[in-house]
């Protein structure tokens, strides 16, 4: 249903007018009657203006945005007249072709007009009615109403109020949990308390580096998708490139299967990715998936199946002859996130060996070989499936295992990465002909290999003081934030000394979100929900009322990508460009400004102690930004070299000047690509990607004592001592230097223990990219939020499709419409995720979002376990609840 006005006969205000009018002016989130959404649809019908479906009159196609964390970055293009977007496209800039395809954008990008004008849109900045620094009643965030207060009533507020938390608590007081430009602001008053930890990736991180010993390469270190299609097999483990990122990830792989390679997809859930691939599914327990890695290993050793010249040459820890050596020196690790870490030398004995363990040999007789009939027990895949499979992957070469976050998003999710890997190199298929074992390549690294195209620096300046409490040291972890602000206290490291882990003391007061989610996008929001109350003082930026802005105190409305200058964004052969489609709308303002705003304020109030302004946050104006990004795109040649992509005369200079209201510095430059060109087709493509492959681990396989991967040993490390020292000083957990299998903390066994029988794991979905675009009636329409169930686990609480089912844990409890099928494995529900969190009067949220029921427990290396959580399931006694689209928008002020 449409509930926004495409009128191309009317201004841009009464455009505005006419998409609040046509959704019921109501401040909060509740459900209207079917009768006035459908009211609502029918009022601004497309056919009455037919000019909508045929609109080349009078406006012009411009590039347009679309700067989401989707992984696509595809081209879409707007139709303007008068200020308002009647229609879009995306990529018709040349004839499509496999080798050379059009990046075309998927249904999200499609909708971004209904996100930029849609009724929710925030108009004002606002205060939370019951608020105050004297009392803040926070156990009123979510609930309470909002008054509409001017821009330098913001200022003030945030300034002074500010100003006085750090006065009596100190500079560690305020935790950014997102943000650009306001840490700045932050840095002028003596810091902030920022969060590290990983999201998307799981334990991938940091395991590829100390295993691999390539700094980020389990995001693109596979073979380029011409190589791809000379793959004999892909094994997608847990990745649905159909779904979780839209534009060309599936379509390259599609090529693949043309060309002759065979899939095969293992996951809980028979995803979108498997039938267009033609790929047989093995459905598999969440959490248990290196039990069924070491069944694969185990049954290709016993059968002779391994490559003993490749483990031999190429890596360390595999047998008791190849272990690391006793001389070996400390070795100085740089993980992500943290601070360099050095592993210090250690006498390591040869019975460690991971041929042993597997095989249950040595010091592991007494538990025996990890045989695929031990595995079965575990993951639920049938023992003869794991065998066939071990077989298939150590005898068709090349072979490549792509797997997606999800696996390893789980607690101690660091051993999976580890066995996937050291599965690859047991079988020789790391390295050789482009066979490779990576994690999110259903994303931008779906191409294979380091970027061809690049965008330019935007030149920014800023006078401020560093944040004495850098992210590397002093940060908050995205597992253990909500707690740390509840408790007082956060994970400081290990003392290797003594072995106790050392807390350091933080007193939270003030939260800060700029754009993004982190309240509804990170685990334990139960947990965040608390924080949030308990704080003096919440403040928000962003341009409609997500889960973040609902329980803060202070939000102030932001500009979309669409009322800015312009955008850049790019995939391994693309970088596509967004230009400024409209004035901000309303009073919004870019965070730039806002934040410029906030220094300005401060200045003016305690100009002796707080000496910065806002061109101290920020010394380069966002129109220059945007032509010096412009100007410093760069494109790869086929020597290596990269070069200037573009032309940009003295005109183009001018022409944006006129259009920025101010004097732009640029000296003309020479590139292969006009300005203009590149802004009329909305990017430019690499021409001939064929000529640029991505071999991985090319140089190293060729001479690996010329060519040393950047490990402790120079090899690839299935023994590695430097993941397990590393996450033993983190201090969360421990985990052993082989690729063992671990019971994890509530996975598939303790929730058959523990009275929670049900594993609940959330998916990437179309509907959203992450939490963004939740809001979009289009998009709820299409896809609306279900909760996949099996037809046994369905038949076993009396449920049918459609029926509402209630899920529960400790943590919290949520209630959506059951999609019955066939295609998720019994004993496992699945919810997208990203749905902005509703609770109703019970405590029940009835908009499904899957951290109301992850926990709040860090492990490993940081990472977020989002798919460790146990369940147990009901038939809701309300059955009631509306569909999505018919639910009532966040609007707040609806009079424009």
């Amino acid at each position: 249903m449409i509930d926004e006005v495409l009128n191309a006969k009317i201004s841009r205000r009464d455009f505005l007018k006419g998409t609040a009018a046509a959704t019921a002016a109501v401040a909060g989130l509740g459900i209207v009657s079917k009768e006035n959404a459908m009211a609502s649809a029918e009022s601004v019908a497309p056919t009455e203006h037919p000019e909508i479906m045929n609109p080349e009159t009078g406006g012009e196609w411009v590039p347009a945005a679309c700067w989401h964390n989707c992984g696509g970055r595809c081209i879409n293009l707007a139709y303007v007249k008068d200020g308002v977007v009647l229609r879009q496209k995306t990529d018709d800039s040349h004839p499509d072709s496999p080798d050379y395809p059009q990046q075309r954008a998927c249904q999200r990008g499609r909708s971004q007009r209904m996100q930029v004008f849609g009724a929710d849109r925030l108009k004002y900045p606002m205060k939370r009615k019951n608020w105050s620094l004297e009392n803040p009643n926070g156990e009123l965030r979510g609930e309470d109403e909002w008054e509409r207060i001017s821009w330098d009533e913001a200022y003030t507020i945030i300034a002074e109020t500010t100003k006085k938390l750090y006065d009596q608590y100190g500079p560690e007081t305020c935790f950014v949990a997102g943000g650009s430009y306001f840490p700045k602001v932050l840095q002028g008053l003596g810091g902030f308390t920022p969060r590290w930890g990983q999201v998307s990736w799981g334990a991938w991180p940091d395991v590829y580096q100390a295993v691999c010993g390539v700094n980020g390469g389990y995001l693109w270190n596979g073979p380029d998708r011409f190589t791809l299609r000379k793959q004999k097999l892909m094994i997608f483990w847990g990745c649905n490139p159909a779904v979780s990122s839209q534009g060309l990830p599936y379509y390259n792989y599609l090529q693949a299967r043309k060309a002759g390679t065979e899939f095969v997809v293992i996951d809980p859930r028979y995803t979108e990715t498997a039938p267009g691939l033609d790929a047989p599914w093995i459905p598999i327990r969440p959490g248990t998936d290196t039990a069924m890695v070491l069944g694969m290993i185990q049954h290709i050793i016993a059968n002779d199946l391994h490559d003993k010249e490749y483990l031999d040459r190429y890596c360390v820890g595999f047998d008791r002859d190849h272990m690391p050596k006793a001389d070996q020196p400390d070795f100085e690790y740089q993980p992500l996130e943290r601070v360099p870490f050095t592993c210090k030398a250690k006498e390591i004995s040869p019975d460690d060996n991971f041929y042993d363990y597997v095989m249950g040999e040595g010091k592991w007789a007494d538990e025996g070989p990890k045989t695929p009939e031990w595995a079965s027990e575990i993951c639920g895949v049938p023992a003869d499936t794991i065998k066939e499979l071990a077989v298939r992957y150590a005898t068709t070469k090349p072979a490549c295992i792509y797997t997606g976050g999800a696996p390893a998003r789980h607690h101690d999710g660091e051993c999976f990465p580890h066995a996937l890997l050291t599965l690859g190199m047991v079988c020789g298929q790391i390295g050789r002909d482009g066979a490779a074992v990576v994690s999110l390549m259903e994303h931008y690294g779906s191409f294979g290999g380091p970027d061809l195209v690049s965008q330019g620096g935007g030149g920014d300046t800023n006078n401020m003081p560093a944040n004495p409490f850098p992210q590397k040291t002093h940060a908050l972890n995205n597992a253990e934030m909500w707690t740390a602000i509840l408790e007082g206290k956060r994970t400081d490291h290990k003392d290797p000394e003594t072995g106790e882990v050392v807390m350091y003391p933080i007193d939270i007061h003030m939260i800060h979100q700029s754009m993004g989610g982190a309240l509804n996008q990170r685990q334990g929001m139960g947990q965040g929900l608390r924080a949030y109350k308990k704080v003096d003082f919440v403040t928000c930026i962003n341009y409609v009322l997500n889960t973040s802005a609902k329980y803060a105190d202070i939000v102030l409305p932001c500009t979309t990508e669409w009322e800015r200058p312009g955008a850049l964004k790019n995939n391994r052969e693309l970088l596509s460009i967004g230009k400024k489609i409209t004035e901000p709308l309303f009073e919004a303002k870019s965070d730039r400004e806002i934040c410029m705003g906030i220094a300005d304020k401060l200045h003016e109030l305690y100009p002796e102690e707080y000496p910065y302004t806002g061109a101290d946050i920020s010394g380069v104006s966002e129109w220059q930004q945007f032509l010096n990004k412009l100007a410093g795109c760069k494109y790869t040649d086929t020597d290596g070299e990269k070069k200037t992509l573009l032309t940009i005369t003295r005109e183009d200079v001018d022409r944006y000047s006129a259009e920025a209201g101010e004097e732009l510095m640029l000296e003309p430059q020479e590139g292969i690509m006009p300005l203009a060109e590149f802004e009329a087709k909305g990017g430019f493509q690499i021409p001939n990607p064929e000529d640029y492959s991505n071999l991985p681990f090319k140089a190293f396989i060729e001479d690996p004592e010329a060519n040393p991967v950047g490990t402790a040993s120079g090899k690839f490390e299935i023994y590695c001592q430097t993941l397990a020292d590393y996450i033993e000083w983190l201090g969360f957990s421990s985990k052993d230097p082989l690729p063992k299998y671990v019971r994890i903390t509530e996975g598939y066994e303790d929730g058959q223990e523990n009275g929670l029988p049900v594993q609940f794991i959330n998916h990437h979905y179309q509907r959203r990219s992450h939490h963004v675009f939740d809001n979009l009636t289009w998009l709820r329409e299409a896809f609306p939020q279900e909760l996949w169930i099996s037809t046994a686990d369905a038949e076993a609480i009396g449920v049918k499709s459609g029926d509402i089912v209630l899920v529960e844990n400790e943590r919290g409890k949520i209630a959506r419409p059951a999609y019955v099928t066939e295609r998720i494995m019994p004993g496992v529900i699945s919810a997208g995720e990203g749905a902005w969190a509703q609770l109703n009067k019970d405590g029940v949220d009835v908009a499904g979002a899957a951290n109301t029921l992850t926990s709040w427990l860090p492990t490993g290396q940081g990472h977020s376990g989002y798919n460790s959580v146990n369940t147990r399931i009901s038939k809701y006694e309300d059955q009631s609840l509306l569909p999505d689209a018919e639910w009532e928008k966040r609007i707040i002020f609806p009079e424009v």
